[in-house]
């Protein structure tokens, strides 16, 4: 019998070195990749919306005067959020998704 765990089962993926084939990552690992990578990518897409609200002031009779501006930030991260859920996004969580991946194999 042998102390170390059987690997027959996990599948592997070459990694282009000779000799060296690394785990694979599973679904889930994959999954909890790509839920990081949209939420980096919202959290970048609400800092980058950010700036674009930092000269608009609240309109004085018909606008939400201080309320408006306490709960903007709110309504900045709501519209990352919506950025990088629909489609594809703009690649920021495709790619922090990969990488993430990568460096889990490497390991």
């Amino acid at each position: 019998m042998s102390l170390l765990p059987s690997m027959a089962a996990t599948p592997y993926t070459d990694n282009g070195m000779p000799g060296m084939k690394m785990p694979m990552a599973s679904t889930k690992d994959t999954a909890k990749a790509a839920k990081a990578g949209r939420q980096f990518e919202a959290m970048f897409m609400s800092q980058m919306i950010t700036h674009m609200f930092e000269g608009i002031k609240a309109d004085g009779i018909f606008g939400g005067g201080n309320g408006e501006e306490m709960f903007r930030s709110l309504l900045v991260d709501e519209y990352g959020k919506m950025v990088a859920n629909k489609g594809n996004g703009i690649g920021i969580g495709a790619a922090v998704q990969k990488m993430l991946l990568s460096h889990q194999e490497v390991q």
